[in-house]
């Protein structure tokens, strides 16, 4: 049974991934690996993949297909700096550092 996503650092905070797995992808990985997170079958992220319509930016490497990590969190809402739970670390103030709100 799959369990919903959550934003407290739930079992299922990044569509399929834990947030701390998430925080300790190296910097560039396989599309195997970016479809567990994005909760996309295998046939259904190479086929999106290969017609150039996958949800974050793919590099071609030789016959391989490879995802950052910068472009997966970006994709993902995930700030690449935040802790296991979600929390950014506060900045040189003391203020917790946030993402500015749309007006």
């Amino acid at each position: 049974m799959n369990e919903p996503a959550t934003t407290n650092g739930g079992p299922s905070l990044a569509r399929g991934m834990q947030m701390e797995e998430l925080l300790a992808l190296p910097v560039a990985f396989g599309l195997d690996t970016s479809n567990r997170a994005l909760q996309l079958g295998r046939t259904k992220g190479f086929d999106l993949a290969k017609r150039g319509e996958y949800p974050v930016r793919v590099l071609r490497v030789g016959r391989t297909y490879r995802v950052t990590r910068a472009d997966l969190l970006r994709t993902l809402g995930v700030d690449p700096n935040s802790d296991a739970d979600g929390v950014a670390p506060p900045s040189a103030s003391g203020e917790r550092i946030t993402e500015p709100t749309a007006k």
